[in-house]
Formats: structure tokens, sequence, C-alpha cells
């Protein structure tokens, strides 16, 4: 069943690493399914429970996945390749448009902000024992959630929104739960999700973001115990969550309190679209926004919001492992926010002059592509390796789809935020040579 693999151990840790160590090298390629319990304890000369121990331990780790009867098998994508890593290097005289970064002429100057926190921290350094979340900062982060229509709750602070998605998650779910994830998505959630010992289940989008009946058929048939949504500038298709939309959404959840709701509002600071927050309808939701991609993506801040016991949750394993976020960090970013380094609506016109020029430029030219929001541009191929090559070839590096798709069909993403004015036409064109002409459909 192995071929020549032989997997090895007397103790669950040594043949879960055996396993590892197989999946490593090669020797144990995604989809091969492994011995059956006691089987390989017949081999090993074990109890079956210690290969069942095993077992779960690949299974939290994201290595192997396991279905009934039908056993366990390798992940067709293990955890520990991470989609990141499907991407093509630009070679000399070759435009990159794959990286995803946000332009940084329109990012803030940080040094008026370091400045003035670093005067503060002469007065009064932060020490062990105080408040996880700088006041003025929650303060302002509340502020702003308000503003938006976003229900009351407790500010916590993570080291981005990935950070926050992975501790929201882990205090509430346990290894083998399934979690609705939008595809395509993300793809360091969709690395993230299996790596954690979850399952993920693909929710179908569209130009205003999940489909509700995706999301209700993922509860009903999947029982998933989480929805993962992206509200603004959904990475990578542009996706936005429209009024109507969000009201089916909430319908949806309020049908199913149980379910942990987490949102992310990915284009806060970037997008002209207003928010519409699902929050409210489940006993347990959080809303996460990232500066990112509007002050700058090594700050590493992200503040979210919630029901009290989630925020609760998370803040207190957060004391346990790091601490807090520098507090540090947070007034350099409430320095920001109160001189108003940042002027959202010219960042979102700037990238939305890109985007929707791109998108009307494919479109003239016969070429389906999408991207309501944000800074990223969504183009369906029938052929993914085919479009990425050939788009080398004519002097330009895409982010190939296969990093942010599960079942959704080929597509590429191209990132606006390096074109300059006479850029749209040029990569118009060699996308339509590449492409040509495609027959519109979802983005599934």
């Amino acid at each position: 069943m192995l071929g020549e693999y032989r997997i090895e151990g007397r103790r669950a840790s040594d043949i879960a690493a055996s396993v590892e160590r197989g999946v490593g090298l090669g020797a144990l390629e995604p989809g091969r399914l492994l011995p059956p319990m006691r089987e390989l304890a017949g081999v090993l000369g074990v109890n079956p429970n210690t290969v069942a121990a095993a077992y779960r331990i690949l299974r939290e780790r994201g290595v192997i996945e396991t279905d009934g009867r039908r056993g366990s098998r390798v992940r067709p994508r293990p955890a520990t390749t991470a989609r990141g890593s499907i991407r093509v290097e630009a070679p000399a005289g070759v435009r990159d448009v794959g990286k995803g970064n946000p332009d940084p002429v329109l990012l803030p100057p940080l040094g008026e902000a370091f400045a003035a926190v670093a005067r503060r921290y002469a007065e009064r350094p932060g020490m062990y024992g105080e408040a996880p979340v700088d006041e003025e900062f929650g303060r302002l982060a509340r502020a702003a959630f308000d503003a938006d229509g976003v229900p009351d709750g407790p500010i916590g602070v993570t080291s981005g929104s990935l950070d926050a998605v992975e501790r929201v998650l882990a205090v509430h779910l346990r290894p083998g739960d399934a979690v609705a994830v939008e595809d395509p998505g993300w793809g360091s959630l969709l690395d993230l999700v299996p790596a954690l010992g979850l399952r993920p289940v693909p929710i179908a989008v569209d130009d205003e973001g999940p489909l509700p009946e995706a999301v209700e058929r993922a509860i009903r048939k999947d029982g998933v115990r989480a929805v993962i949504v992206t509200d603004r500038a959904q990475n990578p298709t542009g996706a936005c969550v429209t009024e109507a939309r969000a009201g089916e959404l909430r319908r949806v959840l309020a049908g199913h309190p149980g379910v942990l709701l987490i949102e992310d509002d990915h284009g806060h600071g970037i997008v002209a679209q207003p928010l519409h927050p699902l929050a409210g309808g489940t006993d347990h939701w959080v809303l996460i926004r990232s500066v990112a991609k509007a002050y700058g993506p090594d700050l590493r801040i992200a503040a979210f919001t919630g029901d009290a016991e989630t925020v609760d949750r998370v803040l207190g394993r957060q004391r346990l492992g790091p601490g807090w976020v520098s507090r540090l960090l947070q007034q350099a970013v409430a320095h920001l926010w109160v001189t108003e380094a940042v002027d959202p609506a010219v960042v979102a016109r700037s990238y939305g002059k890109r985007r929707d020029g791109l998108v009307r430029a494919l479109a003239r030219r016969g070429v389906e592509a999408h991207g309501r929001s944000g800074m990223n541009v969504w183009v369906p191929v029938p052929d993914e390796t085919g479009a990425v090559a050939g788009l080398v070839a004519a002097g330009w590096v895409v982010a190939p789809g296969a990093r942010f798709r599960m079942e959704a069909g080929p597509a590429v993403r191209l990132t606006v935020s390096g074109l300059g004015a006479g850029d749209v036409e040029a990569l118009a064109d060699a996308v339509a040579g590449v492409v040509g002409p495609v027959v519109a459909r979802s983005y599934g």
C-alpha cells in the first residue's frame, strides 16, 4: 500500500513523525491511502490505540484527513506546503503584478508617528501588567466600528488579520470541525484552516460576496461550525458584500445561531464601498480590521471586536503567549488615525481608477474580469498554466489562481497597485493575447 516507504515507531509521536517525514520526502504523496489502524498496529507491534493517537496528531497538524470507512489519506495539499509557494518569480525585464502588495506611494510616512510615540515612551515606558489594548487605540477603533454599524463589543488587538482568525478559531473549534471558506479565497486562510486540523468547506463567491445558498448548504449538509466572510476588497476577486446580499446572509445565519461568524473587513481604508456587516445574528462573532493595506503591511496590527465571550477568550489565551501586541505600535497607528495620515477617499479613487480601468479594458477585448473593490482583478482562464506562462513570455508575471481556489475554476489574479497610467492598456493587450475571449461564467 505504501510502496517502499516503511512507517516506523513505537510511540504515537514517533509514528506521526515517521509519516510526516515520508510526506516531506515525497515518498508519501498527496492522496496516498495510509494503512488501517489495526493493520499498521500489527506491523509495528503496538496497540491500535497508539496508531489511533498518531493519526489524530497528524489530523490536527493538517497532514492527513480521515473520511470514515474510506480511511485516512495524505492531504491533497499538506499544510506544510504553503499556497504562497505557488508563484512565479519575475525574470529580468518582466513586470510583476502578482504579489498583492499595496502601492508604496499611497502609504503614509511613519517618522512623525514613531517620533511622537518615542517621546511619550521616554516620559512613561510601557511595563508588564498594563492593559493589552492601548486606551486611545481602543477608543478610536471602537468609534470607527460604531460609525460603520458594527454591533457593540469589546476591542482586541492582534498581529494582523490572519493572527486574529487563527486565535478566534482556536478558542471555539476543535480538530475535525468544518469551516466554511470562500472559494476563490485568501490563500493564507486556505492553508491555515487545515493546519489547525480543521476541515475547509468551500463556499462559492460572486461579485457581491458569498452565495447565501452555498452558506446554507455548508451549514446543513457539511455541518460547518464557523463561516469566514470577507466584507470588502475580497482577495483575490475584489468581491464586496452589498446591502442586499448582507441581508440575505444575515437571514441564513440567524437560522443557525450556534455557528461562529468571522468577518474580515479586508478593504478598510482603501475602498469607497460602504461596509455592510453581518454580525449580530449568531451567538459568537468577530469583525476584524487590519491596517496592512492602508498604512503598511509591516505594522502588523489588526483591531477586532466581537461578542464579549469570544473577545475575552482570545485575550485570555493571548496573555498566555505573547501577552499583548506592542502598545508602541498601537500608539503609532492611533497617531496615524488622529492626524488623518491616510485619506481613504483618495486611496480608494487611486485603486479604483486602475482596477476599473483594467476591467473595462479587458471587457473591450472580450475578456471576462472581476474586481468591484480593492486592488485585485480576477480573470477566469481556460488553461491556468498556459496563461501564466504566456503572460511571462509577454512581459508580465501574474498570480496563479491555484493559490486561491479549492473547487473554483482556473483563473489568474492581477494586482493593479503597481500600474502606471500607460500600463493598463498594455496589460489588457497581453492578457487578451494569451487568454482570448472567454465565455462569461461564475467564479466557480
